[in-house]
């Protein structure tokens, strides 16, 4: 088939438990190509149950990039991923002329399809410090800090995201600039074009399909995965939902069922925050997951090419 446009990626995105990894596999099938991972934690060696990683199955069936790439031990972040995903992609299109990109991490996607930023890096010792009294003194202490010491950022920022109050207060803390200092929003521009689709389903079912989820993490034995993992708890890459609730259990702060319940409350609205930063773009194509999915989705993409 002869394309319009020599370079394409096609990155299917929304929120978690919706149903892209299948998409996904199905996709890079039928334009013979490889994927490239836009989950921020499923990069992670040695995280596995607790982040839905592909199957090995569905590993064997196509070649995937970011998944398995890097350690626990190693800083991973937006900008390292900018990096990767643009050699991979490079990689992919010295042989074909579309890859395929899937993951909910909306601002990994936005790195690679737009730029990034370039901020200093953060002092470890600073980075362990803020993690630390995070951990001790919690969402609300964090909260205060970064609405005391970064204002501007906290007037636009998430305000229930840990992770993105943690890098402002880290930032904050190392250089006494603001976050928002560094966010030029110029969009660069790439040598690619992109579609891209998300998928969304009725709230009832996402939540079904989480609950449902978690119980299935759990039988498969999570808690043994986190158990293993209890000496690096303190580390950025496990400050992850599935994960630190559990290290609350294994610290005596909860009972298992209650653990359990808050990965499922927790998981669910991080499905909703993706959800919100989705919906914000205008150039996607929302598709809702079915029996038709499929044909829908390489008729639209075929539509484009």
């Amino acid at each position: 088939m002869q394309y319009q446009h020599p370079h394409t990626v096609i990155i299917i995105c929304g929120p978690t438990a919706s149903g892209k990894t299948a998409l996904s596999i199905q996709l890079a099938q039928h334009y013979n190509t490889a994927i490239i991972s836009a989950d921020s934690r499923q990069c992670y060696r040695e995280l596995n149950i607790g982040v839905a990683k592909p199957s090995v199955a569905e590993l064997a069936a196509v070649q995937h990039y970011f998944i398995n790439s890097h350690s626990i031990q190693e800083e991973v972040n937006a900008g390292t991923y900018e990096q990767y995903a643009l050699e991979a992609a490079n990689t992919i299109f010295q042989h074909q002329p579309i890859a395929i990109m899937v993951g909910g991490t909306g601002l990994y996607i936005k790195a690679f399809t737009e730029g990034m930023d370039a901020m200093p890096s953060i002092p470890t010792a600073i980075r362990q410090q803020v993690t630390q009294q995070y951990h001790q003194y919690g969402l609300s202490w964090l909260q205060q800090q970064v609405q005391q010491k970064d204002p501007a950022f906290w007037q636009v920022a998430e305000q229930q995201n840990p992770q993105r109050l943690m890098r402002a207060l880290e930032m904050i803390e190392a250089t006494g600039i603001s976050i928002t200092a560094y966010r030029t929003q110029q969009k660069t521009i790439r040598p690619f074009r992109t579609i891209k689709i998300a998928l969304d389903l009725p709230r009832e079912q996402l939540y079904h399909n989480i609950n449902t989820r978690v119980d299935l993490m759990m039988k498969e034995g999570l808690e043994e995965e986190v158990q293993q993992l209890l000496p690096w708890q303190q580390l950025n890459a496990l400050q992850t939902v599935g994960y630190k609730e559990l290290f609350a259990y294994m610290n005596q702060e909860y009972t298992l069922p209650e653990a359990v319940e808050r990965i499922k409350t927790n998981t669910r609205q991080y499905a909703k925050r993706q959800l919100t930063w989705f919906k914000r773009e205008e150039a996607i194509q929302w598709m809702q997951p079915g029996p038709g999915l499929f044909i829908q989705a390489t008729g639209y993409i075929n539509s484009l090419l």
